[in-house]
């Protein structure tokens, strides 16, 4: 199964594994530790992860290191950028409306 940064991001569980290794490497163990789910769960989030190529790992003595790829989430910045300002102009003109509103009711 091919998978992509998109299926990466996907996972409420995933995103918070992306945003613990984007502040440092960690160990499988330290990384399981801070979940409420058991530990072969988070080793298939890891699988999950290496397997859209954001994470990889590098054993060092018996342990993982797990390290995060910033540059493979690169596509889904970009395409969240691209709406980021459909949205934004979205907002600004319902937000118009509503001052037009409040406007005419003075």
């Amino acid at each position: 199964m091919r998978r992509d940064v998109f299926q990466a991001i996907a996972d409420p569980v995933r995103r918070e594994i992306i945003e613990l290794l984007a502040e440092e490497t960690l160990t499988v163990n330290t990384i399981a530790e801070k979940f409420e789910i058991s530990r072969p769960a988070i080793s298939k989030h890891l699988k999950i992860l290496k397997e859209c190529d954001i994470i990889d790992f590098k054993k060092e003595g018996r342990e993982r290191l797990c390290f995060i790829k910033p540059k493979n989430l690169i596509p889904a910045f970009m395409w969240i950028e691209k709406y980021k300002q459909l949205w934004e102009d979205q907002l600004d003109s319902f937000d118009k409306y509503l001052n037009k509103l409040q406007s005419e009711k003075k």
